[in-house]
């Protein structure tokens, strides 16, 4: 049983884990990542030591108290408040320097401080020596040495905290302070101490750090070949192409397994609610609508987000992913976009409403709402399963490896469409109804680093995979019932299903497709996974969500219902523009706070879909 409580604020530059500590000492399991300002929120979490309890405020990743972004006047604004009883401050061992930045920064702000100097086995296999204390000696305050992500130093930073708020060591005297603040403008004298606090953290580092000459050699090298203007592209293509041929080929087999055990359990669904007496009508809307539905997106989702995510986020934590942003930021600079908005572009191909929200790391208002408008130009993985089906049914041959490498060939080829097209859009917001010149921001490229495999599997089942589909099934159940009412009620000779079609059937033709195509889509709204099986329950007249054995039946039966290789390319270039999922319009409603930007983050993509596919349905009529 506690009887003290105390607050200990968790502080540090983006990339130096931080909330690898707070993990660590809260047993939470926190996202971490490699992308600058991922977290824009406070996190808290307990920990007990000596019968006292510590709440963990975890602080957005900032480099400096100078706010000039959310993230910064969110660390900075609690920091000065008070509320913490001691403030951490972790640092990176590999760049002590620009870390201590931050540190004489607090130190000025708040006291206790104590300073835990992170990943010290990394600084270690470069050769790098930190002389803990002398820095201690020379900070005035206490300094602890970790390597966390080994579950090195735990213990000696929660001894630091306990002493910290109980035995404070006395307040150093100031670091760095304004020369002449009497007679400085209030900019001049922030720009004064700000040259001050650099100087004295270079004086520092010079005293207790000893740095090899080729200690950073391995990190140049790999950036020569991921970065550089002759490889980087190419290479991050080539990264991007085989993360979609390993998720298309392993998700096949998986997904089939998957789909059998959870359609076997219909039926005994169906006998269950007979027998607590449920009207017939009840049993089939329940088993083939909601049921069915959900089925349907749990077996098409899970096995490719399950390969997905992880693969990803093994990228992410190697150190990747910010080298995608260095190698894309010329492209949307370009563009009037914002550097950053390749990051929230690339999370939107996982989930185009984590997208929008990680939209949050882009510091000016203009270009955070570009980067909303824009997300959903690239394909979520759900909509990948039905541009694979179609791209592997109309245009890879044969089975088998050669069948999946083109298939992840023209997959690849399809989203560089979406990030040409992004970048066009941007282009037309910026110059249009966003005007603006691209600001500036500071990027780091993190050291490179060897994955934790067991993390990765469990942060991105957990954090992502589970999260994603949840709320995915949560849309799912709703619009299953709807489905199911409109394959069922009658409307003049036929289904309200075929009704809503055949309104639709005049604009469907115009873009190449039919009135049953968009119909699908527009039932898709709420999870993009179920515009397959809607399509197939409005052809074959079921009355129900359609389950297929495979590719080759699907495509005859697309085939018996008119479906040409014209009606392919047009249904693939609307499956990836289109409007975006029900989930997603609700994020953006959120993020910007209007039904206006909202409508219009919907109408650019379904505008750019419809008027590509007119012009294809025009060309291909033109060389019929």
């Amino acid at each position: 049983m506690t009887e003290n409580a105390y607050t200990i604020a968790l502080a540090g530059n983006p990339n130096v884990g931080k909330s690898t500590v707070f993990n660590g000492l809260t047993n939470l399991h926190q996202h971490t990542g490699n992308w600058p300002g991922k977290t824009v929120a406070t996190a808290r979490g307990a920990f007990t030591y000596r019968g006292e309890r510590y709440t963990l405020v975890d602080l957005p990743g900032t480099y400096s108290l100078f706010a000039d972004s959310a993230e910064e006047e969110i660390a900075r604004d609690y920091i000065c408040s008070g509320e913490a009883d001691a403030t951490l401050v972790v640092a990176d061992a590999t760049c002590l320097e620009r870390n201590l930045n931050l540190t004489l920064q607090v130190m000025a702000c708040t006291h206790p401080v104590v300073l835990c100097v992170n990943l010290l086995d990394e600084a270690e296999r470069k050769g790098i020596t930190v002389d803990l204390m002398a820095l201690q000696d020379a900070l005035g305050i206490p300094v602890i040495g970790a390597a966390v992500r080994s579950g090195q130093g735990l213990a000696a930073i929660q001894e630091a905290l306990h002493q910290a708020v109980h035995h404070p060591l006395p307040p150093p005297p100031p670091q760095a302070a304004c020369p002449d603040a009497d007679s400085l403008s209030p900019e001049e004298c922030q720009d004064a101490l700000v040259g001050a606090i650099l100087r004295r953290a270079k004086e520092l580092c010079d005293a207790a750090v000893r740095v090899p000459e080729h200690a950073n050699d391995r990190d140049r090298r790999l950036d020569r070949l991921f970065t550089s203007k002759a490889t980087g592209i190419p290479v991050m293509l080539l990264l991007l192409g085989l993360v979609f041929w390993i998720t298309i080929a392993g998700a096949n087999v998986p997904s089939e397994l998957l789909s059998r055990l959870l359609f076997s359990l219909q039926e005994p669904l169906r006998g269950l609610l007979a027998r607590i007496g449920l009207p017939v009508i009840v049993q089939s809307a329940i088993t083939d609508g909601i049921y069915r539905t959900v089925a349907w997106v749990v077996s098409v989702m899970l096995p490719p987000m399950a390969i997905f995510f992880p693969l990803f986020t093994l990228l992410e934590d190697a150190g990747y992913l910010p080298r995608v942003a260095f190698n894309l930021d010329h492209c949307f600079q370009c563009a009037g976009a914002h550097g950053r908005q390749s990051l929230t572009m690339c999370m939107g191909f996982g989930c185009n409403a984590c997208g929008v929200m990680g939209c949050r790391i882009i510091d000016s208002p203009r270009e955070r709402l570009i980067a909303i408008l824009t997300n959903s130009f690239v394909p979520c993985n759900g909509r990948f399963p039905t541009l694979i089906a179609l791209l592997t049914m109309f245009f890879a041959v044969g089975g088998g490896l050669a069948s999946s490498l083109v298939s992840a060939a023209l997959l690849l080829l399809a989203i560089v469409c979406a990030v040409a097209m992004t970048l066009l859009v941007s282009r037309l917001l910026s110059r249009t109804v966003l005007k603006g010149t691209p600001s500036s921001f500071a990027l780091e490229l993190p050291p490179y680093r060897m994955p934790q495999i067991g993390q990765v599997l469990v942060r991105s089942l957990l954090d992502r995979t589970l999260f994603v589909l949840g709320r995915a099934v949560t849309v799912a159940a709703p619009a299953g019932l709807i489905i199911w009412l409109m394959g069922n009620l009658r409307a003049g000779e036929g289904t309200l299903l075929n009704a809503c079609a055949a309104f639709l059937n005049p604009l469907g033709t115009w873009m190449g497709l039919d009135g049953m195509i968009l119909l699908a889509f527009l039932l898709g709204f709420p999870a993009n996974e179920i515009v397959i099986p809607v399509l197939l329950m409005g052809y074959l007249s079921t009355g129900s969500l359609t389950d297929y054995a495979g590719l080759t039946e699907l495509k005859a039966i697309l085939l018996q219902n008119g479906w040409t290789l014209h009606t392919a390319v047009c249904a693939a270039i609307f499956t990836l523009f289109h409007f975006p999922c029900g989930t997603t319009c609700a994020t953006i409603r959120r993020e910007t706070g209007s039904l206006g930007w909202t409508a219009l983050a919907v109408a650019l993509p379904t505008a750019a879909g419809m008027l590509l596919c007119m012009l294809v349905h025009l060309l291909f009529t033109l060389l019929a």
